[in-house]
């Protein structure tokens, strides 16, 4: 697009921000104070030009106490709302990709409810092998398995979209395992969401935007106002809403007949005049509508005592095209869609928590004690579809399912600072925690499971049976419902000291009870940094952890269609059921009941300040994972039907399910350097440069089970296999630059993503996407000191993947493939009004 078109569509889209901006107060109040800085971008968090002025302090890998960032032992990275403002995005998961080089998201990853919940990775590893904490409170998972995606398939990872980004204050992300400091699922690291809390003051912020292609409208307004409460207490309230357009890129359908023949074998007089752009366009982001708020509260109720609690509630509304069906497949019926249809996924979800607690003192011991309670309740529904077995009769809306995940975390953490003798005190923290986790599914519409008995009683089909289940997908029946329950109790401690003055250590031990199958587990932590020379210092971990299998990975089941790529490079749709790996189906077919995950983790690293206002880290890492859950590849086949007919499934059924089938070993290195450069009277400029490489391959895979070996499968075929170990990029760099001058900021960041490959079924068929610079700029100007507006793009350039052919012709789906770690939609342009009072 040409950059005067460009220009000319912003001054459209600011205006239409500044009007869709609500009405704020004209009170003067006192301005929250700035953020802190971001340690991967070197985003500005204070008009400061010291960068030691506004040194990051963490409290995250450190119970019962804060330091700066720099002086962790594990690495840590600060991102600031200002650096989470200034990206142009509006959910977190997006954010996070363009800010942390270590974090990854892929671009379209899968069908399913993937497309709503998309897989995310952290150091290689899946979403939910990270721990996603708010205020320090474990965050409860999502409902929604990614049971159709590639990358972190079968994944169950915290929906970070769901917290409102208003209400951040900033965000602490720990790379390092710390399942011994903070329990299950910190293998990767921890992720933890601190809210703000302001006492007085506010903002409302409104941006809109679009992709250059002119689809993918995106709306957004969040606000935020502090209340202050008796006795220094406050009252922080957010509120946040996003709508998201959907987009494609796929192309008009090349299909020479989208009709069947007539009855004397000409060529059907629709096909002059047919609409090929109308299928296909499942291949992009669909549409999402965001409603979000929340609250954070503290009020001293006496000398020693606060009372607290903080909230988030969120609704979403998706919808998204999951199969385009032509008018010549046997299952769009011509009495309902003559022309063929586009199958939509509908998904209605509401997700809370909320943390309750106090904290004070008792004989110099510092005490904290909560209960949080999270719930995601997720509706499944499919629309514009039909039952094709039932006939013309059949309805076109349909309930699919019900998912639903209840977290109810009560946590005891007592600490105090005990004077030992030692160059400095000795931190002591211990803790207790009960966890009790329910996963539930309900089951759908009748009509959208069952298998009717209609015949096509003429035309080109005449006397056939329609395939069974709903188009794209089936819902789940009262045999795939049901629900799951567990508690866990832990205890925990944590040491941390200085044992001389150079040299500090930390040290931090778990052990934890699982209801079920899980059992007992145990872990453990040792941290040390040593401080060379004034400015320089080494760092290490060594440290154990563990993943307890999810509620939803236990008992999860569903019916749907999955799209895949035949040896011979033919793009074939099948039915395929997704088994629990206790069923007796899936017994059948060689599974075994889910065990935990347990891991090892190695890192060593420096840290340097050689001159005023330059910090460097880097970090190497090792991660070893034993009993890794995988969900197997594509059992299909006659033999397969045959089994899953015999425990009275439809015929015609692939299956696939969950197990404990590999070992993984993930190797990295991370490096981080923040420069301030004071340009007197020009301002001054943040200068960042991160860089994260990450390779994970398999060590041991488990033997396949005689009843797949007996049918020509293995258990983890090497489509899998390669997109457990090549299907993320392994290198990604962040240089950016951010010039703040009088009225004026610039903030520029290049991106580089490395190279990635989408396995086939067969070598022959893989596709390998070469590295991409993505450059994003968002320019700003302060009109007055409390409204600024501000204009940008990402993708500046619109670069686009590798066009490497088209799959499916009939579709035009995956021309740019599906693991792009910056999406398949181009340039995005936007305009954003900002107003503080």
């Amino acid at each position: 697009m040409h950059a005067a078109a460009i220009l000319s569509r912003h001054k459209i889209l600011l205006l239409a921000t500044a009007v869709a901006l609500p009405a704020v107060a004209t009170t003067v109040h006192a301005a929250e104070p700035p953020a802190p800085a971001t340690a991967t971008t070197g985003a500005p968090a204070s008009d400061s030009v010291e960068l030691d002025a506004v040194q990051e302090t963490v409290v995250t890998g450190l119970r019962g106490g804060s330091r700066a960032a720099i002086d962790s032992p594990s690495p840590i990275d600060v991102v600031g709302s200002a650096a989470l403002a200034e990206t142009g995005k509006v959910g977190l998961k997006e954010l996070l990709n363009q800010l942390v080089p270590s974090f990854n998201l892929p671009g379209v990853n899968g069908g399913g409810t993937s497309w709503t919940v998309r897989s995310t990775t952290m150091r290689g590893l899946n979403g939910d092998q990270a721990l996603v904490l708010v205020n320090g409170k474990r965050r409860h998972n999502t409902a929604l398995i990614n049971n159709l995606a590639r990358i972190a398939n079968g994944g169950v990872p915290v929906d970070l979209d769901l917290i409102p980004v208003g209400a951040i204050d900033h965000i602490e992300v720990l790379r390092d395992g710390a399942a011994a400091q903070y329990g299950s699922d910190a293998i990767a690291g921890v992720i933890n969401v601190i809210l703000k809390k302001a006492p007085e003051g506010g903002s409302v912020e409104s941006s809109l935007g679009q992709n250059y292609g002119g689809d993918g409208f995106t709306k957004h307004v969040a606000a935020n106002y502090g209340l202050d409460l008796p006795r220094q207490g406050f009252l922080n309230l957010s509120a946040d809403y996003k709508d998201n357009q959907s987009a494609s890129r796929a192309a008009p359908t090349s299909v020479a007949n989208l009709y069947n023949p007539l009855a004397n074998g000409a060529r059907d007089p629709r096909e002059a005049t047919a609409d090929r752009t109308f299928y296909g366009n499942s291949y992009g982001p669909g549409q999402e509508t965001i409603y979000s708020g929340s609250y954070n509260a503290e009020l001293p109720i006496g000398d020693d005592i606060t009372l607290y609690s903080f909230s988030t509630v969120s609704k979403r509304r998706s919808r998204k095209n999951t199969g385009s069906f032509l008018p010549n497949n046997i299952n769009s019926l011509p009495e309902v869609y003559p022309d063929g249809f586009n199958a939509l996924r509908r998904i209605w979800e509401t997700d809370f928590q909320t943390t309750v607690g106090g904290r004070g003192e008792i004989a110099s011991w510092s005490w904290d004690l909560s209960t949080t309670y999270g719930r995601d309740n997720a509706k499944l529904d499919g629309e514009n579809t039909l039952n094709a077995t039932l006939g013309p009769t059949s309805p076109t809306y349909f309930h699919l399912a019900d998912q639903i995940f209840d977290q109810v975390t009560t946590d005891l953490d007592v600490s105090r600072a005990l004077d030992l003798g030692l160059p400095a005190p000795v931190t002591v923290a211990w803790g207790l925690e009960h966890r009790y986790e329910r996963y539930e599914i309900d089951p759908g519409d009748p009509a959208s499971y069952i298998i009717g008995s209609y015949v096509i009683p003429s035309g080109y089909y005449a006397g056939q049976h329609p395939q069974p289940g709903l188009a794209s997908y089936t819902g789940t029946s009262p045999a795939d419902s049901g629900a799951i329950a567990r508690n866990n109790g832990a205890a925990y401690i944590d040491l941390a000291t200085n044992l001389t003055p150079a040299w500090s250590l930390d040290a931090a031990g778990r052990v934890e009870h699982y209801t079920g199958a899980v059992g007992d587990t145990a872990s453990g932590k040792l941290a040390t940094r040593y401080e060379l020379a004034p400015g320089y210092a080494l760092r290490g971990t060594v440290s154990n952890g563990f993943r307890a299998p999810s509620l939803a990975q236990t008992i999860y089941a569903s019916s749907t269609f999955t799209g895949t790529v035949d040896a011979a490079g033919n793009y074939i749709t099948l039915p395929i059921k997704v088994l629990p790996a206790t069923s007796g189906e899936a017994k059948a077919l060689g599974a075994t009941p889910l065990t935990p995950e347990t891991s090892t983790n190695y890192s060593v690293g420096v840290t340097a300040e050689p001159v005023h206002n330059l910090q460097l880290t880097l970090d190497a890492y090792r991660i070893d994972i034993k009993d890794r859950i995988v969900e197997t590849g594509l059992l299909t086949g006659n033999a397969v039907s045959t089994i899953l007919q015999r425990a009275g499934f439809a015929p015609g059924l692939s299956a696939q399910y969950y197990t404990n089938a590999v070992d993984t070993r993930t190797e990295g290195v991370d490096a981080v350097a923040n420069y301030l450069v004071d340009l007197g009277d020009a301002g001054d400029v943040r200068l960042g440069a991160a860089y994260s490489w990450t390779r994970t391959y398999i060590t041991h895979i488990k033997p396949t089970p005689t009843q797949l070996s007996s049918l020509g499968y293995a258990l983890f075929d090497r489509q899998r296999q390669a997109d457990l170990t090549d299907g993320t990029p392994r290198g990604k760099a962040i240089l950016s630059a951010n010039w703040h001058w009088d009225r004026l900021h610039v903030d520029t960041r290049l991106t580089r993503y490395g190279s990635y490959t989408e396995a086939g079924t067969v070598a022959a068929n893989d596709r390998t996407f070469s590295a991409k610079w993505v450059t994003d700029l968002d320019v700003g100007v302060d009109l007055t000191d409390r409204i600024s507006v501000s204009l940008g793009a990402n993708n500046l350039f619109d670069v686009y993947p590798d066009a490497i052919g088209i799959v499916d012709a009939k579709t035009g789906l995956n021309k740019y493939g599906l693991f792009s770690p910056f999406g398949i939609t181009g340039g995005y342009y936007y305009s954003r009004v900002s107003v503080k009072f």
